[in-house]
């Protein structure tokens, strides 16, 4: 199967469903949006952008399913499934604030083997195939290189309903902030994920995650040489709600804080 001519596509694909994203901001009213569960929110410009994204995905590769955030499919594939959040940030959407994110990745049973993550604002498409490295429109990109704690700049998200784990996040929180160079909060995890796949992050972590929130940025860390695991350095990092992604120099000390934090 040729990977990298699907990648080709399905960056067409998310950015014509973006001009549509894009063109749908500060349009929305309030009476065109939906609550789902607690602080969790969706409008029309969600379902259509899925609704776009899995019309033509289908179109070029029919064999794979569907695992669809908003539910417009719900065909799955016996091997390759598609996983999309046809818009990660919604909250920043629906008050005209950058940063937002269409995510869409192929999985190969469980491994994501084409990832595809487009910041609509900024017009950047982050891209990687299994085997073939990670770009950022088109230009070969790779993680940060810097190893010290006290360098390092960090994503992270806050959790919106799943609040079990709040005082261990807010203890790390603490730490990062005073032994960091600071602790970022974009409101996007695909987003995170591209950025920390690019250089601009050294590490990410979360917890409450989606597999449709990670899946492509996934794939994009490891094609640029990153590390992915779950919080106890295992690899239940795509279906199991969390997720540390770093740069290799820096992950050991990343992960012995996310095991100190979280784990005891």
């Amino acid at each position: 199967m040729d990977y990298t001519l699907i990648c080709k596509e399905t960056i067409d694909i998310c950015k014509i469903t973006g001009q549509f994203i894009r063109e749908q901001l500060n349009q929305i009213k309030a009476s065109d949006i939906e609550q789902k569960g607690r602080h969790d929110f969706v409008s029309y410009v969600d379902k259509t952008a899925e609704e776009m994204l899995v019309k033509a995905l289908y179109k070029i590769f029919p064999e794979a399913g569907f695992i669809a955030e908003e539910g417009t499919s719900t065909v799955r594939g016996e091997r390759y499934n598609w996983v999309i959040d046809p818009l990660d940030g919604t909250t920043n959407f629906l008050h005209g604030l950058p940063c937002f994110c269409i995510s869409v990745a192929l999985v190969d049973q469980d491994e994501p083997v084409i990832g595809v993550v487009y910041e609509i604002n900024l017009d950047e498409c982050f891209s990687a195939t299994k085997g073939g490295g990670a770009f950022l429109n088109g230009k070969p990109i790779h993680v940060s290189k810097e190893n010290d704690m006290e360098k390092a700049l960090i994503a992270t998200g806050f959790p919106y309903s799943d609040y079990s784990l709040l005082p261990k996040y807010m203890l790390i929180f603490d730490y990062l902030i005073r032994n960091a160079t600071g602790v970022r909060r974009l409101g996007s995890a695909a987003a995170d994920l591209a950025y920390v796949a690019c250089g601009r992050f050294e590490f990410f972590y979360e917890y409450s995650l989606k597999h449709w929130d990670v899946a492509a940025g996934i794939l994009l860390v490891t094609e640029a040489g990153g590390v992915v695991t779950d919080f106890s350095g295992g690899n239940k990092h795509l279906f199991g709600q969390e997720m540390l992604a770093s740069n290799e120099a820096i992950y050991n000390e990343a992960q012995e804080l996310m095991d100190k934090y979280f784990n005891n």
